[in-house]
């Protein structure tokens, strides 16, 4: 079937955001709940921590064995049908009497919650070419706004009715979403007539062929540790003194991390007009200024805000940046692409978050700032290596 067939209009791409949004969300509602989970089971700081990297390894599972599917099934059946497992798990967390149930139902969700990340690959293949950097990043916004939004909806229905409240609303939301997508997506049957082995296996052959694909995986990865770096920690500090916050207040920090986001749209077109080189150069480098403010904000809470917004519009341009040009390379194998990247992307996620609960255990907040600062040099290190094998593709 020729995808370009069905139009992508400005309500397609405003459903496509919101569902990405809310799918990815459903990982990151506890994390301004860690201090309220870890004294209802009574966890240690590390233990809480570990809670968010469950998430994010299921997340990568998910990717690396879900999302190819993409490229092999009819693409709404498997967006919705994701979705309604999604919600099944937050169903467990809500109901779970003990921490291990509660780290079954953070797998389950983080598994099939990568239906954010079949649903990016499809815009991209609906989207005229023309215009997909747009359409990607417009999409991938509602992907960030979803992680950034999901602490201070979290922080709200916690206040209102304890942090079980959270996962019974977001899987009654989930299923209204589901509903929505299989009333309203396009069916897109695949392309390819690989076997699922076939398939799996031609995602390491693409990234081993292609450097520009492992360089732009490896931006990514480091780039997500940096994210998680901060937000990991973020309710520790903001829970203990000079501040003292609520789960509440703490998830008011989200809409901070959204207008970063929201900044950071413009890097799709940008892209477009092939400037890839130079949104990634200027991520990376913002990324790195983020930190020195963002340790200001041990006891600045206004230099803590300017180093939010500076980290989530450095995270969010090089990612949306990364996708353009990936998806530039292959058409064909997009959904294999995605797998791949956000595979990476993920296990740099969820490497950040141990990282920075180990950080703030042994050495406060200025120990989470340090290991920023050296993912970012060490992600800098990297893109100063491979940006060169994109001349013939970008400025």
């Amino acid at each position: 079937m020729n995808a370009h067939r069905h139009t992508l209009t400005p309500a397609l791409v405003l459903l496509m955001s919101v569902a990405t949004g809310l799918s990815v969300a459903s990982n990151y509602y506890v994390q301004p709940l860690l201090n309220t989970v870890a004294q209802n089971f009574n966890l240690s700081v590390s233990m809480a921590g570990f809670i968010v990297t469950t998430a994010q390894l299921g997340y990568a599972c998910g990717l690396l064995l879900l999302v190819p599917l993409g490229d092999m099934l009819e693409r709404r059946a498997l967006i919705v049908g994701m979705s309604l497992l999604a919600a099944g798990g937050m169903v467990m967390t809500a109901t779970s009497s003990s921490f291990t149930l509660l780290l079954l139902g953070t797998v389950l969700t983080g598994l099939f919650s990568v239906v954010a990340q079949i649903l990016v690959p499809l815009a991209a293949t609906l989207a005229p070419p023309e215009k997909r950097g747009k359409i990607v990043g417009t999409v991938m916004s509602g992907l960030l706004l979803g992680i950034l939004l999901a602490r201070t909806v979290a922080g709200a229905l916690a206040q209102l009715g304890g942090w079980r409240t959270v996962y019974w609303t977001a899987s009654v939301l989930m299923v209204l979403m589901a509903l929505a997508l299989w009333r309203f997506l396009p069916q897109v049957k695949p392309t390819v007539s690989l076997n699922y082995t076939q398939l799996l296996k031609s995602i390491f052959q693409l990234y081993r062929a292609n450097r520009v694909i492992r360089t732009r995986a490896w931006t990514g990865c480091l780039s997500f540790a940096n994210f998680s770096v901060l937000w990991t920690s973020m309710a520790f500090l903001l829970a203990s003194p000079p501040y003292g916050y609520s789960e509440g207040e703490i998830g008011l920090l989200g809409l901070v991390g959204a207008a970063g986001a929201l900044a950071a749209r413009q890097a799709g077109s940008l892209a477009d007009k092939g400037k890839a080189r130079l949104t990634t150069t200027l991520g990376l480098l913002i990324m790195l200024a983020s930190w020195g403010m963002t340790a200001l904000g041990a006891h600045s809470l206004a230099a803590l805000i300017v180093g939010i917004l500076l980290l989530d519009l450095a995270v969010q341009g090089v990612h949306i940046t990364n996708q353009s040009v990936i998806y530039s390379q292959m058409p064909e194998a997009r959904n294999r692409l995605t797998a791949g990247y956000m595979t990476s992307y993920f296990i740099g996620g969820a490497f950040g978050s141990v990282l920075s609960a180990n950080a703030f255990h042994f050495a406060g907040w200025y120990g989470v700032c340090a290991a920023g600062v050296v993912m970012t040099l060490l992600n800098l290190l990297i893109w100063w290596r491979g940006y060169r094998f994109e001349t013939h593709l970008s400025k």
